[in-house]
């Protein structure tokens, strides 16, 4: 059996204390795969930001297990996960955070700067990452000369420059209009497919269903259902 990238079991994570407490996730199981795009829907409350922050070891479970690349997270210090995030994941969020006053190529390596990667190989790697989403000729541009989907797919190179293992993008395509938000989740799709990554998607909305490989739903902090996909396949050069 192929290990999983990412592997959540039986997660409870409580929220809060006192009369303010609550159980966001109740006991929640959830295994990434790569070369898949995974959806995870669900409506507002329902846990979807927990679980993504848990899998990305942004939170700690209240009990449970997550396993990154086979690694327990279980009682690792703060310098630890962190670690663990910087080798094997990848984020993206609804606002883009780019520096406007840098070009495109350096938002990207500035990631790669935090890591001590720097000079020619980190300028070919950003290159490399800006190719992959399809904007290599954008490179010397400032963000504000950037549509809100060419943004967001800088955020991606930026997430992807460093080769991790996973992308977990919390709401994506939420702040673009429907022809910027399916060219995003086009990228998203083919990186999952041609790199041998895993993408979990958190998102509610269903123009996406058509991209996914695997729908995940869940409802109040529990996994109600899960179902294949039928996502077509593209190539990058389309887009």
């Amino acid at each position: 059996m192929i290990q999983p990238l990412i592997e959540a079991v039986d997660i409870v994570k409580v929220l809060g204390s006192g009369a303010g407490q609550v159980k966001a996730l109740k006991g929640v199981s959830l295994a990434l795969q790569g070369k898949e795009l995974t959806l995870l829907m669900g409506p507002s409350g329902s846990g979807k930001t927990t679980l993504l922050s848990v899998l990305g070891c942004m939170l700690s479970p209240t009990d449970g297990t997550v396993r990154v690349m086979g690694q327990s997270t279980q009682g690792l210090a703060a310098e630890e996960l962190a670690e663990i995030r910087r080798k094997n994941i990848g984020f993206i969020f609804q606002s883009f955070h780019l520096f406007p006053t840098l070009n495109v190529r350096d938002n990207i390596q500035l990631v790669l700067d935090v890591r001590g990667e720097r000079g020619t190989p980190a300028i070919g790697k950003a290159k490399e990452a800006l190719a992959m989403v399809g904007l290599a000729h954008k490179s010397a541009a400032l963000p504000r000369e950037l549509s809100g989907g060419e943004q967001q797919r800088v955020a991606i190179a930026r997430a992807i420059v460093s080769n991790p293992s996973v992308l977990l993008a919390d709401e994506p395509t939420s702040a673009l209009d429907r022809q910027n938000g399916e060219a995003v989740m086009e990228v998203l799709a083919q990186i999952a497919r041609q790199s041998s990554r895993g993408v979990l998607i958190v998102t509610h909305d269903p123009r996406m269903l058509r991209f996914a490989d695997r729908i995940v739903r869940i409802e109040d902090g529990r996994i109600i259902g899960e179902e294949r996909g039928k996502a077509p396949q593209h190539d990058l050069a389309e887009l």
